[in-house]
């Protein structure tokens, strides 16, 4: 007997669909993983389950927690994770649950989750979760919801072949497409040629009038039965085509590009100090950043490492002792982990403009359409209805618009999905000015190729 029916979820925006008609039953013992890109609709279809789920005891934990706000980001997902264990729910739904996680505290949270007795929906990208957390994949694509039982490797392999199928398919009803087109024209040709062929024969007196009309009559009765056969049969394979369409690959275009900048240092700490009011958090601070350094901000949970950066790019809410040298904010493109720098009431369309002043509507839509915003319901849309992976796109083309000295990253790769994680991988590795990032992604420090580290 199922523990859970979803019975018909539909989710749709003002701009956009996200899945129709998804029905599923939910077993004891299922562990399940809702995948997909971003803004696909997989938070709205967790917290939909969480809204729906009674009688059952459920603990929901969404991505922004607002509780323990003055905790980090991995300290308040602990707390929230213990607080919600201990209600001993049946159903547990995490929603991007590696979000801040240093490594100990990541460990642990694959721990419970095999002890968990219940059963786990998460939404995730993280691959160590879904290939060793999970044995049942819901992928949001195309405006459906596809239920998959299997490890995440599976998966995709399974994906790799059936994308492979079908672009053979696809390419051979192309072939055949072109070559009943190709037929088409030298059919006409021929009976042009041939038309042309009788006219002559007429004007020489060969044939008579009566002769060539006639000939010429057939040759149309007969090219015009040709043509007819080839047309159904071409749009038989039209037909065939538009319901093999391949999965849309979006291919990101965006960068980040750095501003001229001249050699020397451009971050100077010496016996710093940053506090919240009396309260000092960080002290005897000693930190040089080059105008070419890459430098990752690494430690465990609550070290601070967010609160550092809050005082290089010399946020109002944290005061600073000692000598520090940082470049101008204008000089400094910030992207937090909250998104903080982005208007919710505003749109992603007002943040550009705003960004970029001396755009036009043309260049702040091409903008946009680099980082894959491109859909006019898509710019229009307010901030506060974007998911967590929309808004980091976001953050990153408003840093864009105004290209800095100084790039400084904090926990970027929360929230992205796959695709989108690998793109703004290569964009760093490309990126030719001076870079702070704060993350717990030792692979991804890895790949973006950090040449000095800094621990908190």
């Amino acid at each position: 007997m199922s523990f859970l029916q979803i019975q018909n979820f539909c989710l749709s925006f003002p701009h956009k669909t996200c899945f129709e008609d998804f029905s599923a039953h939910i077993f004891p013992g299922d562990r399940i993983a809702i995948i997909g890109r971003n803004g696909s609709g997989k938070s709205s279809l967790l917290k939909m389950i969480a809204e729906r789920a009674s009688p059952i005891r459920t603990a929901y934990i969404p991505q922004m927690i607002q509780d323990f706000d003055s905790c980090s980001g991995g300290e308040k997902f602990h707390k929230a994770l213990s607080a919600a264990l201990g209600e001993n729910p049946d159903l547990l739904l995490l929603d991007e649950p590696t979000n801040h996680l240093d490594r100990d505290n990541r460990c642990g949270l694959l721990r419970k989750l095999h002890s968990f007795q219940g059963v786990p929906i998460l939404v995730t990208h993280d691959k160590e979760i879904l290939q060793h957390c999970v044995d049942i994949l819901w992928h949001i694509d195309k405006e459906k919801i596809t239920i998959f039982q299997g490890k995440y490797d599976a998966y995709m392999r399974e994906q790799k072949v059936k994308r492979h199928a079908l672009q053979t398919q696809i390419d051979a009803l192309k072939r055949q497409e072109k070559g009943l087109h190709e037929s088409l024209m030298k059919e006409q040709e021929r009976v042009k040629k041939s038309v042309a062929s009788g006219k002559k024969k007429v004007a020489k007196r060969k044939w008579l009038p009566e002769v060539g009309a006639l000939k010429a009559m057939k040759a149309e009765v007969a090219q015009g039965a040709q043509r007819t056969k080839r047309n159904q049969k071409k749009e038989k394979l039209v037909e065939q085509l538009s319901h093999m369409r391949l999965p849309e690959e979006i291919i990101p275009k965006f960068n980040v590009e750095a501003q001229k900048s001249a050699q020397g240092t451009l971050v100077s700490l010496r016996n710093g100090c940053v506090a919240y009011g009396a309260t000092i958090i960080l002290s005897d601070i000693f930190l040089s950043v080059g105008a070419t350094t890459r430098m990752a901000i690494t430690g465990r949970n609550g070290s601070e490492k967010s609160t550092l950066i809050k005082g290089i790019f010399m946020d109002p809410t944290v005061t600073r002792t000692g000598e520090w040298v940082v470049p101008q904010r204008k000089d400094m493109g910030f992207l937090d982990q909250h998104y903080k720098t982005l208007d919710l009431k505003k749109s992603a369309l007002e943040i550009i403009a705003e960004a970029a002043p001396c755009w036009n509507h043309a260049d702040v839509r091409r903008h946009l359409n680099n980082f894959l915003f491109r859909k006019n319901e898509e710019v229009q849309e307010r901030i506060e209805n974007l998911s967590g992976g929309e808004r980091a796109r976001l953050s990153l083309a408003q840093i864009a618009a105004h290209p800095p000295k100084l790039l400084i990253l904090d926990e970027i790769t929360n929230n992205l999905d796959l695709e989108t994680r690998d793109h703004v991988i290569q964009i760093l590795r490309d990126y030719p000015g001076a870079m702070l990032v704060v993350s717990h992604d030792e692979d991804f420090l890895k790949e973006i190729k950090m040449d000095e580290y800094y621990e908190t």
